[in-house]
């Protein structure tokens, strides 16, 4: 099987109302690096194709339209430190899903992102 360099076999395709916040939020929140953008035809500010690297996990995004509704989704996410990413993630206009609290795999709690998806941070426990 070929894979692109940098691309895993499966990945989070997220089409979204807001595709640049929804990269500036990951960028801001979780040092997310943008691989590439790729604009409309049509209105250059709205995203027709990105890629973007969270530690070398690739997520794919666009702009929702008539043909492609939003299509939000639930990620989980491991960070080094949980609580600082989370309030990152709540100064960043993301609203609490659930707490931070003690879990048997780690530490972690949900946000809801500025365009509907859900980010479960957490710092795993070793």
């Amino acid at each position: 099987m070929n894979i692109p360099q940098g691309h895993q076999a499966v990945m989070p395709y997220l089409i979204v109302e807001g595709a640049a916040s929804f990269i500036r939020f990951v960028t801001d929140v979780f040092g997310a690096e943008l691989i590439s953008r790729h604009a409309r035809d049509e209105d250059p500010d709205l995203v027709m194709h990105a890629e973007i690297s969270i530690n070398g996990s690739t997520i794919m995004c666009a702009d929702a339209t008539a043909q492609y509704p939003p299509q939000v989704a639930g990620l989980f996410v491991y960070v080094q430190d949980a609580d600082a990413v989370f309030k990152k993630a709540l100064a960043a206009g993301a609203a609490v899903v659930t707490e931070l609290a003690d879990q048997s795999y780690g530490r972690s709690g949900g946000v809801k992102d500025p365009t509907g998806n859900t980010w479960w941070i957490t710092a795993a426990r070793i």
